[in-house]
């Protein structure tokens, strides 16, 4: 039982007893003491076991390695194109870290966790490994979960959704397509001067910019001040006639042309993005040896009837060209030649032939070349050609085409002729095996059945083919059947599925 000790004394007495307990206590590990008050009494209890000190921290935040996972295609490594995100921000679940750009699209990066950024292991430009560390997050304790490069990947943002970017202090507004024109030339969007609306910074600038660091500079040409000759002198009358003499005439002198002076220099910068999948993909091109064959198409019949479905389509909200029913009577071809739609392995030793028809574009856009493919075209009609076309095009204007769109082709037709070329020698996109490079269209004169010369709608075409497993015979018939599904169109309708 324990002791009860009652006193009444003055405080400091009570002072120097408690502390003297205190230090007993302490340092032989026994029983503590404790003060009780009372009115005009105080009391020492001693039995009871007490803690006298405790301490307290705040517990430090955990940092994560934010990673980069596989985004697929056997991608190892992409280029940093943009970051969102600075050293300090806050982020939430969701939100968009950078853009990264591999051989095959462009990707947004988003964050997995609520937290703050305390570190970018990347430069603009630079190349980021798959696997390897993206940025450092600083996160609640509770967030802790599961593997942490797992990444949520989305499409890249599109034309018209203006980016911003943090450049001393205030914000430069351009679109994706304006910094990738500044970043290839080298200029830093602080040092243009914005011209659009809210300070945005236009394609316009950014030439104007380049104009005036690499223009030539010439130099004023010197005045030269040409003398007329002085008058001739006039004779005195004299009876003796003297000999004239001989003036010679005065001399012009010759104007001297400034040399220009230029003052451009040579800029060197490495390969990247779809520009060195396409040095990948051409190389292994060249491996494979290319038959040619070439032919001209009637498409006046073609020409009237899209006359005629031009007006439906738009009213269904899709502009119908010309390419839809290429692409559908190169798919009713197929059906017929399916080698042509065929795969050759690395060995040559087997033809994997496809059954899907997914017949690739060659598309010119401000990346480069891109060739988007449009699936299954065997199970489509036209009108469904056409509005797939219709996306397609809008996502490569904007630089949004991504992996799925880009990958799987079986066939390609390249359209050279919207830019303005009439015959081609089109390079086969391994693994496929054949090629397709259609001309402009022309109005020539022809005769017809009647032997009468009339207008017609002329079309070149020009076609590549693997000739390890293609003949010659194989890709004429092919081309026959091809152009009079185009000159007839009537007939595509007895073989549509």
């Amino acid at each position: 039982m324990a002791a009860v000790i009652t006193v009444r004394a003055p405080f400091a007495f009570m002072g120097r007893l408690v502390s003297s307990r205190l230090h007993k206590h302490c340092c032989s590990k026994v029983q503590a003491a404790c003060l009780v008050y009372r009115p005009h009494s105080y009391s020492l209890i001693v039995g009871q076991q007490h803690r006298f000190f405790r301490t307290s921290y705040v517990a430090a935040r955990p940092i994560l390695s934010f990673k980069l996972s596989d985004i697929g295609e056997g991608i190892m490594e992409v280029t940093v194109k943009e970051w969102y995100v600075k050293e300090g921000d806050k982020v939430s679940q969701f939100d968009s870290i950078c853009e990264v750009q591999s051989d095959k699209a462009s990707v947004t990066i988003t964050s997995r966790y609520d937290g703050i950024i305390r570190k970018l292991y990347y430069d603009v430009d630079s190349i980021a490994l798959v696997g390897k560390p993206l940025v450092d997050i600083e996160t609640d304790a509770g967030q802790v979960e599961g593997p942490q490069e797992d990444v949520v990947e989305t499409p890249a943002i599109s034309q018209e959704e203006h980016t911003h970017q943090e450049i001393k202090g205030h914000k430069t507004q351009a679109t994706p397509a304006v910094r990738r024109l500044a970043m290839e030339n080298n200029i830093k969007l602080s040092e243009v001067v914005a011209t659009g609306k809210d300070g945005r910074i236009l394609k316009e600038d950014i030439l104007n910019f380049i104009a005036r660091q690499t223009g030539a500079i010439l130099p004023p040409a010197p005045f030269q001040e040409i003398c007329p000759p002085p008058p001739a002198s006039v004779a005195p009358s004299t009876p003796a006639v003297k000999p004239r003499e001989k003036t010679t005439p005065p001399s012009i002198p010759t104007p001297v042309i400034p040399k220009p002076v230029f003052t451009g220099k040579d800029r060197t910068e490495p390969i990247k993005g779809f520009q060195k999948a396409m040095v990948k993909t051409m190389s292994a091109a060249l491996k494979i040896p290319h038959f040619g064959y070439k032919d001209e198409v009637d498409l006046s019949q073609l020409v009237r009837l899209r006359s005629e479905l031009k007006g439906l389509a738009e009213s269904r909200g899709v502009k119908l060209s010309y390419m839809p029913f290429f692409i559908k009577a190169a798919s009713l071809g197929l059906l017929h030649f399916p080698i042509l739609n065929s795969s050759l392995d690395e060995n040559c030793t087997n033809i994997t032939y496809k059954a899907a028809h997914n017949i690739g574009l060659a598309m010119d856009t401000n990346q480069g070349l891109l060739v988007p493919n449009v699936k299954n075209v065997q199970m489509l009609s036209v009108f469904e050609i056409a509005v797939e076309l219709n996306r397609l095009q809008t996502l490569g204007t904007s630089g949004q085409l991504g992996t799925v769109d880009l990958t799987g082709g079986t066939f390609t037709l390249s359209n050279i002729g919207s830019i303005g070329g009439t015959y081609a020698k089109p390079v086969i996109l391994p693994p496929e095996v054949a090629i397709g490079a259609l001309g402009k269209i022309q109005v020539l004169p022809r005769f017809n059945h009647k032997d009468e010369v009339v207008k017609a709608h002329i079309m070149n075409v020009s076609w590549s083919a693997d000739h390890r497993i293609i003949d010659g015979a194989t890709m004429c018939r092919f081309s026959n059947l091809w152009r009079s599904y185009l000159e007839n169109p009537a007939s595509m309708v007895l073989d549509l599925k």
